[in-house]
C-alpha cells in the first residue's frame, strides 16, 4: 500500500511539472546606433601616445610672472637658478614675441619635517663583587640605543612645466634643502635643490 502511495505522489509531481510555465522569454530590439557612430573615433579606448619631449625647445614663465622671492633668495635669484637648470637641458628662454613651447612656474615654501636620530651612548651594566675586598666576580655591560625625534624646517622647491599649446601639465618635480646658513649658502642650497628636482628631465 505504501509503495502504491509513493508511486502516486511521483506521478502527481510529474504531472505538475508538465503544466504551463508562467515565465515567458522575451527580448526587445537593439536600439539603433546614434548618428555618426561609425565615423567617431573613441580616444579613450586607446592609450595616449608617448609624449615627445624633444619637441620642447623654448620656454617662458607661466602668465609672465617670475617665481616669488623669499627670505632666503629674491625673485631674480630664484629665476636665475631655475633658468640655468633649464638651459642645461637644452631649453632656451623665449625673449621675443614668438610663442614658447613650454610655460614654467617655480615656487619655494617652508615645510616641517619630523626627523629621528638614534644614539648609542646609553649604557647599562650588572655585576657582583666576590668574597674578598678585591672584588673578584663578573659583570656585563652594553649600550641601549636611544631614539630622539625632533622637528626641522626645510625649503621645498617645486618646478612645474605646462605645454604652451594645450595648457596640459607635462612635468612636475620637487626637492628640499635646509633653510640654515648664510644667504649665499642658502642660494647655493636652492641651486642644488633645483638641480635635484630637474635631474630626471627629460624622462627616458
Amino acid at each position: 500500500m505504501k509503495r502504491r502511495s509513493g508511486l502516486l505522489l511521483i506521478c502527481l509531481g510529474l504531472a505538475a511539472c508538465e503544466g504551463s510555465n508562467p515565465y515567458v522569454a522575451s527580448s526587445n530590439p537593439i536600439p539603433p546606433a546614434p548618428p555618426g557612430a561609425a565615423t567617431t573615433f573613441d580616444h579613450s579606448a586607446y592609450p595616449a601616445p608617448p609624449r615627445d619631449y624633444g619637441r620642447y625647445r623654448s620656454w617662458a614663465w607661466l602668465d609672465g610672472h617670475l617665481p616669488p622671492g623669499t627670505t632666503w633668495a629674491d625673485s631674480a635669484q630664484v629665476a636665475e637658478v631655475v633658468s640655468n637648470a633649464l638651459d642645461q637641458r637644452g631649453l632656451r628662454p623665449m625673449r621675443d614675441n614668438r610663442p614658447a613651447d613650454l610655460f614654467v612656474s617655480a615656487n619655494l615654501h617652508l615645510e616641517t619635517r619630523m626627523r629621528q636620530v638614534q644614539d648609542d651612548y646609553g649604557y647599562y651594566g650588572a655585576g657582583y663583587g666576590g668574597y674578598n675586598h678585591y672584588g673578584s666576580g663578573y659583570g656585563m655591560y652594553g649600550s641601549v640605543p636611544i631614539l630622539r625625534t625632533y622637528q626641522e624646517q626645510v625649503v621645498v622647491v617645486q618646478v612645474d612645466m605646462f605645454d604652451a599649446g594645450t595648457g596640459q601639465p607635462v612635468w612636475s618635480a620637487s626637492a628640499e634643502t635646509s633653510d640654515k646658513g648664510s644667504q649665499s649658502e642658502q642660494v647655493d642650497a636652492i641651486r642644488k635643490a633645483v638641480e635635484k628636482a630637474m635631474s630626471a628631465y627629460p624622462p627616458s
